[in-house]
């Protein structure tokens, strides 16, 4: 009677099941009207009324069911829509039948049904056929099951997308997993149940693990803290459990996600801190309405602050750079999600003072964010004219166009690389920001120099290349295990960037709260087993050696700095050291280099504008 494989169930068979099924809720109504007490005497006496409208009845039903086509959906897959329908139909055939009963009333005195067998009828007529509807969709769930042994699983989080996970696993035959559980930081939940399931205390996972066997966690909390979803990832590592998470609400379709959109945690979602609470208010007075020159806008720092910066209302985004299919990609990303922003792409190079020049008088910038660079150590190490002619020359020919078109404010974008500087790089960084630092106090402008350390995802980062040598089968490279670094992610980056740049006054170096330090081959290893590979076996760690220029540790504030609070408490302004007027001499003797091409020469006047200038593991120590 019942088609359970891909073969549908021929619609007549549906439509002479919901027939009989309606004729048996008819039944039932009378045998509840008589409290299932009916004697042959009072069965005769009321089938001589209903022997007069049982056709009447089979016609409405038939017809009715018909005219709603309740036959047409597939059985085993019923949806609320179905049931819509169904009710509908129902409702439609007593409404029918209560006209009808009045018509008759007015004919002979007599109802059609009797009201109590009428209101009876409808409520089994409709569960019936609904119940029918759900057996053979059990049925046929059950008739597809998987006979594979099943994964252990259990869902973090028993909240809504919690609820919605459990039912998207449930639902998709292909997935050969068995739900076991819900874990939750709540600990008022444990040993409650949802929709059957029971919810246990978090701190429970390692006893649920010995009882349970779990094979698979599934993290389905949006925007979970990272302190305890850290927790929970180092506990399933030691444990040997595979960990996924729910995709966001952004991708969900209908308010539904699908089973195939449930991926691995990564290392990204573990390194982010709590989000960083901004003053909008003050942002937006800074931004709105304002022409921004941003420059290396099509870099990870760059393209992260003209998106944070498009929400804001500029008058116009002025988009410089001299990458153009990077530039190309960001323009494209800017119309799709912002089509209402104006803004401007400049092909140019900051070194070439005269398009800058050009771009200056052209677009009259009230706000200038420099995060054009060169910020690769061991390249920068090798070629040291190259990073004086970009870090040094650009930002200067930036910051003094920056004075004579007199902008409201410059917010340089440094690293944290210049504090105590061990290479070219960071000692060209610390260079470009004394400049700006030393110009803020001879004219309008207001200079102001923002200090972070590493970025999650930016272009040449650990992460990616770490992410690209796991999927090439490795090895992962490192240069040292005893190497820490900092990070933070490209959003809050760029917002501590914008925060920063509004609460700043000129001169300032602000410095982030970078939280705690990372060392390198714990986040490799991490990343390993989040890959869902095992070190040594399947893949290998291989220590290269420290690189030209790289330091074991970094640091945010030099030895010879202290710090100011300011009111954010991952905002911290740096007590830097003072520069005589000479230091702009000394800068310009350094620019000048770059025609000789001589890099001791570069290096050793680079050392002598930026006294903590000390070479690591690198040509350049002998200066030193």
């Amino acid at each position: 009677m019942f088609a359970l494989n891909k073969i549908s169930t021929p619609r007549w068979v549906i439509i002479l099941i919901d027939f009989l099924l309606n004729c048996f809720a008819l039944l039932f109504a009378y045998l509840i009207r008589f409290d299932l007490k009916a004697n042959n005497e009072l069965f005769e006496k009321e089938w001589e009324q209903l022997s007069k409208s049982i056709l009447f009845y089979f016609a409405v039903k038939v017809l009715v069911f018909y005219w709603f086509k309740i036959h047409k959906g597939l059985v085993r897959f019923t949806s609320t829509e179905d049931l819509r329908r169904i009710f509908l139909a129902v409702l439609t055939c007593s409404c029918i039948f209560l006209i009808g009963s009045l018509i008759r009333f007015n004919i002979d005195g007599y109802f059609l049904f009797p009201m109590s067998v009428l209101m009876m009828e409808f409520l089994a007529s409709f569960a019936f056929t609904i119940g029918s509807r759900f057996v053979i969709k059990l049925i046929y769930l059950e008739s597809i099951k998987n006979n594979e042994v099943k994964e252990n699983v259990v869902i973090y989080g028993a909240g809504v997308s919690g609820l919605l996970t459990k039912r998207t696993i449930e639902k998709d035959r292909l997935i050969n997993q068995n739900i076991v559980g819900f874990l939750d930081e709540n600990k008022k939940l444990d040993g409650n149940r949802l929709e059957g399931v029971k919810i246990h205390s978090i701190q429970k996972l390692e006893k649920l693990h010995h009882e349970l066997h779990i094979d698979n966690i599934i993290v389905a909390v949006q925007n979970p803290i990272k302190e305890n979803i850290n927790n929970l990832v180092e506990k399933c590592l030691e444990l040997n459990i595979s960990l996924k998470k729910v995709p966001r609400p952004q991708s969900w379709i209908n308010g539904e996600f699908s089973a195939k959109q449930l991926s691995k945690i990564k290392i990204e979602d573990l390194l982010g801190r709590k989000p960083i609470e901004l003053n909008q208010e003050k942002i937006s007075q800074e931004l709105e309405n304002k022409v921004i020159l941003i420059t290396g806008a099509a870099g990870s720092i760059g393209s992260g602050l003209v998106k944070q910066i498009a929400t804001y209302k500029p008058k116009l985004l002025v988009l410089l750079d001299q990458s153009e299919s990077p530039l190309y990609n960001l323009e494209q990303y800017l119309i799709s999600h912002f089509p209402s922003l104006k803004f401007d792409d400049v092909i140019g190079d900051i070194r070439n003072y005269n398009r800058l020049k050009r771009t200056f008088e052209f677009y009259k910038p009230s706000i200038v964010f420099h995060a054009a660079a060169y910020k690769h150590v061991p390249l920068m190490e090798n070629n040291p004219s190259e990073a004086i002619l970009t870090n040094v020359q650009g930002t200067k020919n930036l910051v003094d166009l920056s004075i004579d078109f007199e902008c409201e404010k410059f917010v340089m974008i440094s690293t944290d690389k210049a504090v105590n500087p061990t290479n070219v790089m960071g000692a060209s960084k610390r260079i470009a920001e004394i400049y700006s630092q030393k110009k803020n106090s001879l004219n309008k402008t207001k200079f102001i120099t923002t200090r972070f350390g590493n970025v999650l995802g930016s272009n040449g980062s650990v992460i990616p290349l770490f992410k690209r040598q796991i999927e090439e089968g490795g090895p992962l490279t490192l240069t040292d295990e005893r190497v820490t670094r900092f990070f933070m992610t490209i959003p809050e980056a760029c917002q501590l960037v914008l925060e920063a740049g509004s609460m700043g006054n000129g001169g300032e170096i602000f410095v982030f709260d970078m939280g705690e330090s990372v060392k390198i081959i714990d986040l490799a290893k991490k990343m390993i087993s989040l890959s869902g590979l095992e070190l040594g076996k399947d893949i290998i760690i291989k220590v290269t050696g420290l690189r030209p220029g790289e330091k074991l540790y970094e640091e945010v504030l030099a030895k010879e700095e202290n710090t100011i609070k300011t009111h954010h408490p991952q905002i911290l302004i740096a007590n830097t050291r003072k520069n005589s007027e000479k230091v702009f001499d000394l800068i310009l003797e350094l620019i000048e280099l770059f025609s000789k091409q001589n890099n001791l020469e570069i290096v050793k006047k680079m050392k002598e504008i930026v006294p903590d200038f000390k070479s690591n593991n690198s040509e350049f120590e002998k200066l030193d």
